[in-house]
């Protein structure tokens, strides 16, 4: 690592932390999603004749809670492969 480039250097440490930050990404909305299920299973046993109400906040949250994990991913396109630290401290010209 001690002959390594610049931007090689901030290509690398670009593609660990895009990778650590999809694993944390996928992993932390799916733990909350699945929480939130769980819940709202809870809330449907408990008064059934509230399910349909249920369902359709859960629906929306659930869409809602995935948007987290699609902007991560977005993020991390970006960083890989239209990464602005290269041309920031490597400017074309």
């Amino acid at each position: 690592m001690g002959n390594m480039d610049s931007g090689t250097l901030i290509t690398l440490v670009t593609i660990l932390v895009s990778g650590i930050g999809m694993i944390l990404g996928a992993i932390l909305p799916a733990l909350v999603e699945g929480r939130a299920v769980l819940k709202a299973l809870e809330g449907m046993t408990r008064q059934p004749e509230a399910a349909g109400d249920i369902r359709n906040t859960l629906v929306i949250a659930m869409a809602l809670l995935e948007t987290t994990a699609i902007y991560v991913l977005l993020v991390i396109f970006v960083l890989i492969f239209a990464n602005p630290l290269l041309d920031r401290f490597f400017p074309a010209g």
